[in-house]
């Protein structure tokens, strides 16, 4: 069935091949985008919807039937601006999600973001996603999110695992973790779960079995 799927950072380079397996896959894609953005990479199919995440606005969701955060302020922002974004805008998004009835929410969030008290370097980008990721679990939204391990640009692998058995050391390309994003939004494999992720290991097929 074709859904009327939403993308906040379809301009990523998670977001461009997310946008386009789900393209190809005969879905109906609507990018959120600044009006900044370079959307030039994005396939043709794709339909723009001009929003920023730091000021959205009430309509920004509607006519969506699911809905999935794939932004981020960036590593070269500061503490503030990862607030905005990755907490305050993701926090957003999903309360206007649920005013607009969003049947699901996918979230990509981060290996890590299960902690309540983060530590180290990324503490603080942890606890903005840690905050948002808690948000969307008490929202009442059917939601699924996916928290991948350090990204690469490598290409689809023929294997992951998604949960405990996640190396966090590991590495996830993000071709796989689009795939992953892809079937959730489509297909509510993973819904209500918080999984992490990494490319290589068993099957896909055996870990979700």
């Amino acid at each position: 069935m074709t859904k009327n799927i939403l993308i906040a950072g379809a301009t990523g380079k998670t977001g461009r091949i997310l946008t386009q397996q789900l393209i190809d896959q005969g879905q109906t894609v609507t990018a959120l985008v600044r009006e900044s953005s370079d959307t030039s990479q994005l396939p043709e199919a794709t339909s723009l919807r001009q929003a920023d995440l730091t000021n959205l606005q009430s309509d920004d969701c509607d006519g969506a039937d699911v809905v999935v955060f794939a932004a981020g302020s960036g590593g070269t922002t500061g503490p503030d601006m990862t607030d905005k974004v990755d907490r305050d805008g993701a926090m957003r998004l999903i309360d206007l999600a649920k005013e607009a009835g969003v049947e699901r929410f996918v979230m990509l969030s981060s290996i890590g973001a299960d902690q309540s008290n983060p530590s180290g370097e990324m503490a603080h980008y942890l606890q903005a996603k840690h905050d948002a990721d808690e948000h969307l679990k008490a929202s009442g939204l059917t939601y699924a999110i996916i928290r991948p391990v350090a990204l690469n640009d490598d290409g689809r692998s023929e294997k992951m695992v998604l949960g405990s058995e996640v190396d966090i050391a590991a590495q996830a390309s993000r071709a796989d973790v689009a795939q992953v994003l892809a079937s959730a939004a489509i297909t509510g494999q993973f819904d209500g779960k918080a999984l992490n992720m990494q490319s290589s290991g068993e099957a896909l097929s055996a870990v979700l079995s």
